[in-house]
């Protein structure tokens, strides 16, 4: 039995009694402000049931996330490692606490059980666990042992030129990879720490909104074969330097810096590196710099290039394959190509098998993930549910927290009508990558289809500013555009949404995401249906696979066209011409 202290606003008062009665049903000690007794002193009995929990379990919502109460109580949890965050109605904890994976309880009203109700009580039951190992006798009147924290801030690109971006950002998250390999120490999340990429700020600042001891910030310079690196580990609370060094190296000296970084941070933290969590830090993709550089020049457009593009993934494959030719033994490599080759083929209808670039890549290394989405999608397009699950099953258990992964999670449960688990993926996808527009666009979709009007606008809100940050990098991002476009008229901004839609075709006509996305933003409020129509004929003409086709028929954004007799048409015609029957379904 765990005992939990559980924290919440006011306004959710009534889902907290709901959910501390079903925990204590299951076996748990729950502790809660209702619990204090007449003529207790209030602050005192809440500092001391926080120190006596093994966990504390907080409840995220549009209002706890504003009360300084559940930040400071959330705060406690988090510094003592006893942080169980539960996220409702697709809130966004607030910073600080945006790298702990929080479980999802969906729109749950107080009615039963909520969804991931299961994962909440192994969670519980884990913290507990966790705690009563790390805590002696001696300790136990000073609390639970806390592990020492860093936060590793985007190395500066120095190199006087913007497209060299990409190698800084390379830089600084196999730095966060291999620091997150040792035990002993905390690492803030990428998607966490890449919120603060290209602003100025106080280190002292941004140790105390994430609650970690330790900052680590640098730059990249990097011209021709040589790169210069400099890094410096702060210490949050004073400020002092703990260690800080400068490395002038030929680039093929690339992975030793970023192995001497590592250490050394240990060492200043006087931390123990157990020998495997050693071999770990020093095992690498490849060896060959040049292979790497190229990797990271492909991942960069992966991530941030225009969704949709047919050239995106023709780069893509291009810089994998010169990166594999240098090593063919770079797994990353090869997944990465095959993911773009997937793109090619279900998206664009091209002559592309992106299956022998998958098996390669899980032959090299079976612990990928992202491989497994590859044979996911081929399995999902040739019919086969129960393989296009299994596959899915060990992707997730490879990846949870791989971005690829949930995307491509949240799109199979949004194709058979599982709308609150696509909304947990996506939700989780959007947390993964802070530029990620696409997937705070299909959550629209999902809380429309759930009638969640409040999670729509949420949804749209965080769409917009995303869009808005795509667009100001590059101008002619027409996915960005198509995306954006629907959350204005989400918002009921038509007037400038018809212009963001007008401007996405202009600028990228062949892209079907921006048809069907500019479509979908069409329908919302039925800003314009005839517009919406004269996009989708053009899409249903073009479009090659059949597992879109499934998606357009169970899309929520598509309902108010579902009766008309030209959608009807044109679905019907997409069908035949793709040999599709009407009463197979591909999902």
């Amino acid at each position: 039995m765990a005992r939990i202290f559980l924290s919440y606003a006011r306004d959710d008062a009534e889902l907290a009694k709901q959910l501390a009665g079903l925990i204590t049903s299951a076996g748990h000690q729950v502790w809660w402000d209702r619990e204090i007794q007449g003529g207790s002193h209030f602050s005192s009995e809440i500092d001391k049931a926080l120190r006596e929990a093994d966990a504390v379990m907080v409840l995220w919502t549009e209002a706890s996330i504003k009360s300084a109460w559940v930040q400071d109580e959330a705060a406690e949890g988090r510094d003592s490692g006893r942080l169980v965050p539960i996220v409702l109605n697709g809130a966004r904890p607030p910073l600080g606490f945006r790298q702990y994976q929080s479980i999802e309880l969906g729109h749950w009203n107080g009615d039963g059980e909520p969804q991931q109700f299961d994962a909440l009580l192994r969670t519980i039951e884990k913290t507990g666990e966790a705690k009563a190992e790390t805590t002696t006798p001696k300790d136990e009147a000073r609390g639970p042992k806390r592990r020492a924290s860093v936060c590793v801030l985007p190395f500066a690109n120095m190199s006087g030129d913007p497209e060299q971006e990409y190698f800084s950002d390379g830089i600084t998250e196999d730095i966060i990879t291999d620091l997150s390999k040792v035990s002993a120490l905390s690492v803030v999340a990428r998607n966490t720490a890449f919120t603060f990429k290209g602003q100025t700020v106080d280190v002292k600042d941004v140790a105390k909104a994430l609650g970690v001891d330790h900052v680590l910030e640098g730059s990249v310079r990097k011209a021709g074969n040589r790169v210069r690196i400099t890094a410096q580990l702060i210490d949050g609370k004073a400020g002092d330097h703990l260690w800080a060094e400068r490395y002038d190296r030929d680039l093929t000296d690339i992975f030793e810096i970023q192995d001497e970084i590592s250490k050394e941070i240990v060492r200043a933290l006087r931390l123990k590196l157990m020998p495997a969590e050693e071999q770990a830090i020093e095992r690498r993709g490849t060896e060959n710099a040049e292979a790497y550089n190229l990797y990271l020049m492909a991942r960069q457009q992966w991530v941030e290039g225009t969704w949709g593009n047919s050239r995106r993934d023709e780069v893509i494959i291009r810089f994998c394959k010169q990166a594999i030719n240098l090593d063919p033994d770079y797994a990353q490599a090869w997944a990465l190509m095959a993911l773009a080759q997937a793109e090619l083929r279900f998206w664009h209808g091209r002559d592309e098998n992106p299956l022998p670039a998958a098996e390669r890549a899980l032959e090299i290394d079976p612990r990928l993930a992202e491989p497994h989405c590859v044979k996911v999608r081929n399995f999902e397009q040739e019919a086969r549910s129960d393989q296009a699950d299994k596959e899915l099953e060990k992707a997730l258990r490879l990846g949870p927290d791989s971005w690829e992964v949930n995307r491509e999670a949240a799109r199979l449960m949004f194709r058979r009508e599982r709308m609150a688990d696509a909304t947990r993926y996506f939700e989780k996808a959007s947390q993964l990558m802070e530029g990620d527009f696409h997937s705070c666009s299909m959550l629209i979709s999902c809380y429309v289809g759930l009638h969640d009007q409040a999670g729509a606008m949420n949804a749209a809100k965080r769409t917009l500013d995303r869009c808005e940050l795509a667009i100001a990098k590059d101008a002619t991002n027409g996915a960005a555009l198509a995306a954006g476009a629907s959350a204005l008229f989400m918002l009921g901004d038509a007037e400038r949404g018809k212009d963001w839609v007008q401007r996405a075709v202009l600028l990228d006509p062949e892209n079907m995401s921006v048809l069907y996305n500019a479509a979908c933003g069409l329908t919302y409020r039925e800003s314009d249906l005839d517009a919406a129509m004269d996009l989708l004929e053009q899409y249903f003409e073009r479009l090659q696979s059949p597992a879109y086709i499934r998606h357009a028929e169970i899309d929520p954004d598509m309902d108010p066209l579902r009766e008309n007799p030209r959608f009807v048409e044109m679905l019907a015609s997409a069908k035949q011409r793709l040999g599709i029957a009407e009463a197979v379904s591909d999902g």
